[in-house]
């Protein structure tokens, strides 16, 4: 075993107490996640037949996201993003299931969503911000340190 090992541990496990005081720090909202992005349903191939996006409530407080959006657009950023408004409350622990558009493959239906949206979201690529706000977003991605921005996938 090397010497350096142990300091090392403790090093990690001080960089994860700085991460649990800032969480702890943080407002309720910032507990949720986007857990997984889904943009190959209903392609040929593909198990489900519909696109979906994942929330994940990882703090220990339900979090209200009625009123927030979903977002998505093409990974070029260029043009307008669809919109997908939330309702409803994650627990803490929970998941919150976004089903977007079909396609024509696809064997299974995915479990009851919490919200339906249209978003057509490409199989390899493309952004997806969650935002405390309904209002959908100019053409380009959101600037960094936007205050409405909860969580996002690529964009920026």
């Amino acid at each position: 075993m090397s010497a350096s090992r142990p300091i090392a541990a403790r090093r990690a496990f001080q960089a994860l107490l700085a991460v649990a005081a800032v969480f702890a720090a943080t407002p309720s909202q910032a507990q949720v996640v986007i857990s997984q992005v889904y943009g190959g349903g209903g392609n040929g191939g593909s198990l489900y037949r519909n696109d979906f996006v994942e929330l994940f409530n990882r703090g220990a407080a339900p979090v209200d996201v009625t009123g927030w959006t979903l977002q998505f657009t093409s990974a070029a950023a260029t043009g307008a993003w669809n919109v997908t408004t939330l309702s409803g409350t994650i627990q803490p622990g929970a998941y919150y299931l976004i089903q977007q558009a079909a396609g024509a493959g696809g064997t299974a239906n995915l479990p009851t969503p919490d919200a339906i949206g249209t978003a057509a979201m490409g199989p390899t690529s493309g952004n997806a911000i969650l935002l405390n706000t309904n209002t959908a977003l100019p053409i380009a991605c959101p600037a960094a340190g936007n205050p409405t921005v909860i969580d996002r996938v690529r964009c920026g």
